[in-house]
């Protein structure tokens, strides 16, 4: 039974099912209060000082923040919604949650302690990871034309993010740690096993394929004429006291051990 089954076992009442519905929706209601008032966003931004201050209704609102003001968010709520009815059916309410949970944990972490500004964004990148975990090889249509299974997409994304950890600096590298901690804690140890599990398949597959060569190669060789085991089956080697092998018909006197 792993962590999570025991905790999934303990605390399962505590998820919420249809979470991402509910994060689309209020995300929604947002969208819509935002373009009535355009200062609201300020009022519900992951803003590390003003929380100190008293704002904690920010620790959570921060989520429900849209991605953009455009007509576009339409979009991004469908495939928020999508994916995250997706993770649903493969987790269970519960572990949505808990995955969830440590996003926000992880995202937090990062604007305080190391003054990343990704509000919500790496949240909903880390649950299009999790989704690639699950559902690799469903298609989706880019701008409704281009088709593009999930897992590509995934690699995609996967390489612009080591594109900055690479070109930023050691706080925003750990910053996209902190905010990729629940992907790292769900799915880490699986990675690390299939990283482990594909080198010994490797090894294995390469002793199999040095075998084989070694099946096809004479055991046998005689040092006079260059018979061996596999040009005439019925020949007998034996080696000689200087040390090569030869065979019988050629086999000089004073013979050592018989081969064959």
């Amino acid at each position: 039974m792993t962590w999570l089954d025991k905790l999934e076992r303990r605390f399962g009442f505590l998820g919420i099912p249809g979470l991402t519905r509910i994060i689309v929706g209020l995300t929604a209601l947002v969208w819509g209060l935002i373009w009535l008032n355009p200062d609201f966003r300020f009022a519900l931004d992951l803003d590390p000082p003003r929380i100190l201050h008293g704002e904690v209704w920010r620790l959570i609102t921060y989520i429900f923040l849209p991605q953009t003001l455009s007509l576009w968010v339409i979009l991004a709520l469908w495939f928020l919604w999508f994916i995250g009815e997706g993770l649903e059916r493969a987790w269970g309410a519960f572990r949505l949650t808990l995955y969830f949970l440590v996003g926000m944990i992880g995202t937090t972490a990062a604007a305080f302690f190391f003054g990343a500004k990704f509000s919500n964004g790496m949240l909903i990148v880390s649950l299009f990871f999790a989704f690639a975990r699950f559902y690799p090889d469903e298609v989706i249509y880019i701008l409704f034309v281009l088709p593009m299974k999930i897992k590509w997409l995934a690699w995609i994304m996967g390489a612009f993010l080591l594109f900055g950890f690479v070109v930023n600096g050691p706080s925003y590298r750990m910053a996209l740690v902190a905010a990729f901690a629940n992907y790292l804690i769900f799915f880490g140890p699986e990675i690390i096993h299939e990283a482990r599990h594909r080198t010994e398949v490797s090894a294995r597959r390469k002793r199999f394929e040095s075998h084989a060569r070694s099946d096809a190669e004479p055991l046998h060789k005689c040092a006079v004429c260059g018979a061996t085991e596999l040009t005439d089956p019925n020949l007998d080697f034996r080696v000689a006291r200087d040390g090569e092998e030869y065979c019988m018909a050629h086999l000089p006197k004073n013979t050592g051990r018989r081969r064959g």
